[in-house]
């Protein structure tokens, strides 16, 4: 009781903060990551808008591992590698996200530190362990990371899109912690200050949004809900150490099953077009969505709400599937590819592809000055 008590104390005085700081970048911060005259960069927003809402996510998460220090005078021995290399990796990941908000750095070099965040946490005994060979466990945990941290920053696109889908990833992370009975780590601490970031800067971010998270919010998140999958879905042991890992697969694939969709069908169509599936475009699976006559507002709230039925499903399974078995299996995955075929749907109607050739040549034009 005493233990959640203090954690909602500390995730009301957390989102009480990201307010006041997104509220203070966004006074004294005005041009950070504002590239649009880039021709390079297609964005869906017509308007430059600052991109600082990732600033406010890691010092939230700094606060947060100042804060587990200071909750019990254990903690600070209970610090291991993994806690620091988890710290490490995301920091990586904010200064490549920052760095590249400021200076638009290349594709290749951004590919190396995501590379990197992922090896060191695999030295820091933070990879995945689902497989009985250390070598699939290691060249998967690198794909995932990168993975990750490409395809939520793919997903900011569009206001609130990805802010709404990290925090039902962190809240379907929650539910997984308890339902392991680990409630009590730096890692639980890290996914209650970075929701509470992210539920604070979803007032900014909200359409009309004022702020972006950009690359210094998405490539940090990347890192953060990469580890979080590993620490709390793909490695998930419940309360007895048993492992199923079908279980795992499908909670995996529930928990980050909009990024998943988001990015499966932008690769599948691009390379149909013959087209890098690297370069960005107005053909994400949120753009179709609007091109079918839905607001901003109102794709936010579908993809929201394919999340949070996610976390239901998975607070079902962790609760009341006591012997997962095959056909729990196939049912799971069967809603999963429901969703996946219905977003992907949507850029295949007819209205929303003629509202994207319509977006594509107007964008041509663009280019050749017309």
């Amino acid at each position: 009781m005493l233990l959640a008590l203090g954690y909602t104390l500390f995730f009301i005085l957390s989102t009480l903060l990201s307010l006041l700081l997104n509220r203070i970048f966004l006074k004294f911060v005005k041009t950070l990551g504002m590239r649009n005259q880039d021709e390079n960069m297609i964005r869906w927003s017509e308007k430059s808008k600052p991109s600082i809402g990732g600033i406010s996510f890691y010092i939230l998460f700094l606060i947060s591992f100042i804060v587990y220090i200071f909750w019990s005078p254990e903690n600070y021995n209970q610090l291991g590698k993994s806690e620091i290399g988890f710290l490490v990796a995301a920091s990586i990941g904010f200064i490549m996200g920052l760095s590249d908000d400021a200076y638009n750095t290349r594709p290749l070099m951004k590919f190396g530190f995501q590379v990197l965040s992922a090896i060191i946490l695999i030295y820091c005994d933070l990879a995945i362990t689902t497989f009985d060979s250390n070598i699939l466990n290691y060249g998967f945990t690198i794909f995932w990371v990168v993975a990750v941290m490409n395809s939520i920053n793919m997903l900011d696109n569009m206001d609130a899109i990805t802010t709404t889908t990290s925090i039902f990833i962190l809240i379907a992370a929650f539910i997984c912690g308890l339902a392991m009975g680990h409630l009590d780590g730096f890692f639980i601490f890290a996914v209650i200050g970075v929701l509470s970031a992210l539920v604070g800067f979803l007032y900014y971010n909200w359409h009309p949004s004022k702020m972006f998270m950009g690359d210094t919010g998405s490539q940090f998140l990347g890192v953060l809900l990469s580890v979080i999958g590993i620490k709390y879905f793909w490695n998930y042991q419940d309360i007895h150490g048993l492992t199923f890992s079908g279980q795992q697969l499908v909670i995996v694939m529930l928990a980050f099953i909009v990024p998943i969709s988001d990015t499966s069908t932008v690769i599948i169509n691009r390379l149909s077009r013959k087209q890098s599936p690297f370069i960005g475009g107005k053909d994400h699976t949120t753009h179709h969505l609007s091109y079918l006559g839905f607001s901003d507002q109102q794709v936010a709230v579908i993809l929201g709400g394919i999340s949070l039925l996610s976390c239901f499903a998975i607070f079902f399974i962790l609760n009341y599937i006591k012997a997962w078995n095959l056909g729990h299996f196939a049912f799971f995955l069967a809603w999963i590819l429901v969703i996946f075929t219905l977003l992907f749907t949507t850029t295949k109607a007819k209205k929303a592809r003629n509202r994207f050739n319509e977006q594509e040549q107007l964008l041509a034009l663009k280019k050749n000055g017309n």
